[in-house]
């Protein structure tokens, strides 16, 4: 009896015990760099040199730095840009994906493959197919058009970069939508079908509101990524980002100014700092503006 009483008094920090490999982790490779981040943030540290503090001199370099303002411009345009398409376009594609045909299960599988698949490929058949002389170019002068600056144009590489995020995401928010749309009840179509109700008329009435909850995680999971762009626009751009650097994204700032053996990392961690104090405001926004919406 005497070693089951013993038995019983470790049990309540077994619980701990089997937490502590994924909190070692947690603690290493998350909250360690997030803390050393902030305190990098108030020094003048470079990558060889450890740095004095400096308060706040990194944070109002940025209101003056130019660099800083191109990249919140650039990481904003891509909310813009790619959120709506990512919160519709998969919807869409789950309701055509959701029915139970022939052959379904195929286009389910190349809708979601992009999402598997390698940014550095991904990035790279891009760079290829918009490229001066690639396959898109070369169409459209078979055709008459002419050549387009995909790739050498300001705003055309910036929304190049934004097709190429929107064509990736697509296949990971149409499980979501999946998931979200099996919880549907089908009584609620038949009912509405049975008022008369059409398609678009059902989408909208019974559809969206049943997943609202859904596009809205959606919103925010994709704001987020959107902010923090890096590969895309760096495998299009290059790691100037683009013609005289005009389509940095707040993220690629951060890597081009803190890398290096000249890093400056104590400015690149407030500029990192900006980063994820944004983040946080959207995710809040979006939420916030959900619950003004509920009734």
């Amino acid at each position: 009896m005497a070693g089951v009483t013993r038995v019983r008094r470790q049990l309540p920090t077994s619980p701990w015990l089997f937490a502590a490999p994924g909190l070692l982790v947690v603690g290493a490779f998350v909250l360690y760099p997030f803390v050393s981040t902030v305190v990098n943030s108030f020094t003048d540290r470079r990558t060889l040199i450890p740095g004095r503090f400096v308060g706040l001199a990194n944070f109002r370099e940025l209101i003056h730095d130019d660099m800083f303002w191109t990249g919140l411009r650039n990481s904003t345009l891509y909310i813009v840009g790619v959120v709506p398409a990512l919160v519709v376009l998969p919807l869409l594609l789950a309701l055509l994906v959701q029915k139970n045909i022939p052959g379904i299960t195929f286009f389910r599988s190349a809708f979601y493959t992009p999402v598997v698949a390698s940014i550095v490929v991904v990035g790279l058949i891009w760079v290829w197919l918009l490229d001066e002389r690639g396959l898109v170019n070369s169409l459209l002068e078979t055709v008459g058009i002419g050549r387009v600056g995909f790739l050498s144009d300001q705003w055309l590489l910036l929304l190049s970069a934004m097709a190429v995020t929107v064509w990736k995401g697509l296949g990971y928010y149409m499980i979501i939508y999946l998931a979200a749309l099996a919880d549907v009840p089908r009584e609620l179509h038949e009912a509405a079908a049975v008022d008369g109700a059409g398609a678009v008329r059902r989408f909208l009435t019974v559809t969206v509101p049943a997943v609202r909850s859904t596009m809205v995680l959606v919103a925010a999971l994709s704001s987020v990524a959107a902010f923090k762009t890096f590969s895309e626009v760096y495998l299009l751009a290059g790691p100037d980002g683009g013609p005289a650097g005009e389509d940095t994204t707040l993220v690629m700032l951060v890597q081009q100014t803190g890398t290096g053996l000249t890093g400056r990392v104590g400015y690149a961690s407030a500029l990192s700092v900006v980063v994820f104090v944004v983040t946080v405001a959207l995710m809040l926004l979006v939420l916030r503006a959900d619950r003004r919406e509920r009734p």
